[in-house]
């Protein structure tokens, strides 16, 4: 075996050898950098580009293997609700376009939920896979995000959820609208319970997910250089017809503005979480203490 062989990787070795040009581009990813990235470098490294740092979108089973200790989760099985309600279709009907973003990704929608542990705490964790019409909200999204909030009140396990979406699902119009005060409601239950909620704003977080459940964390953290925000950078733009800042709506301007607490590369998620875990945890239970004493006190006050 040359040298050639046995340290070029496939793609420059491919030069020398005859193979499919499908097989080829399989080898390789683009990145905003404008750099080639080695698809193995890149899978290695949670999908974080080596030159620039950028934070490629992952799905929903890639994020939990990230996240969990050990790789290891359990799905857990969601409500479906009926497809297409209102019959809507614009250029392609909305039961169509289901059919191929299913097809896609494997999934019944755009998010999944899964129970593991982070740093050895049981924990309830949701995701959402942007290739799923744009990681769009609708109904069987607030189901499942309805369904997670629920096992962690069931089993007092913190509930962590990231987000990846353009907004509320236009296909199912009000119902999909509904989300937005169904999942804030769901998340007052998790505080009334003293369940940590924890919301990881990952590129892009927009629209209604923005101005529902991903801005009602206990703790609010950000990948670098995503895009956050409601409306689109053009819309605000036009609207108040001035120039924007280069940064605008990224995570970092969005921290230094006060909507977010932390900037958390992906590697060090799971460490990060996981300590901020323990502190949530120790402060609901010396709550939990408080109003405990409280309520006896006043029952030996009733009795007296």
């Amino acid at each position: 075996m040359n040298w050639i062989t046995k340290f070029i990787k496939p793609k420059i070795k491919s030069l020398f050898e005859k193979k499919s040009s499908k097989a080829e581009g399989n080898l390789w990813a683009t990145c905003s950098c404008k750099n080639l990235i080695y698809k193995e470098d890149l899978e290695t490294n949670q999908k974080v580009c080596p030159k620039c740092g950028e934070h490629h979108k992952l799905t929903c089973k890639e994020r939990f293997q990230t996240f969990f200790d050990n790789k290891e989760f359990e799905l857990i099985e969601t409500p479906l609700p009926q497809d297409d309600p209102l019959n809507f279709e614009d250029k392609k009907k909305y039961k169509d376009r289901l059919k191929a973003a299913r097809a896609l990704t494997g999934q019944n929608d755009a998010v999944l939920i899964a129970k593991g542990k982070v740093q050895n705490i049981d924990v309830i964790v949701g995701a959402q896979d942007f290739r799923f019409i744009g990681g769009s909200f609708g109904a069987a999204s607030g189901e499942a995000f309805i369904a997670g909030a629920q096992h962690s009140i069931e089993n007092k396990m913190p509930y962590i959820f990231f987000s990846c979406s353009g907004g509320q699902r236009m296909h199912e119009s009000s119902i999909a609208l509904m989300q937005m005060s169904r999942t804030a409601l769901a998340v007052n239950e998790l505080k009334k319970k003293n369940i940590p909620f924890i919301v990881v704003l990952t590129n892009p977080t927009t629209g209604g997910v923005t101005a529902s459940w991903a801005m009602l964390g206990d703790i609010l953290i950000g990948e670098p250089k995503s895009v956050i925000g409601f409306a689109g950078r053009r819309v605000i733009q036009d609207t108040v017809r001035e120039t924007l800042p280069d940064n605008f709506q990224t995570a970092e301007y969005v921290k230094e503005h006060g909507g977010l607490d932390l900037i958390i590369e992906r590697q060090y998620l799971n460490s990060t979480v996981g300590t901020l875990l323990n502190v949530l945890l120790k402060k609901a239970e010396a709550q939990a203490k408080q109003e405990s004493n409280v309520t006896i006190d006043q029952s030996l006050q009733t009795a007296s």
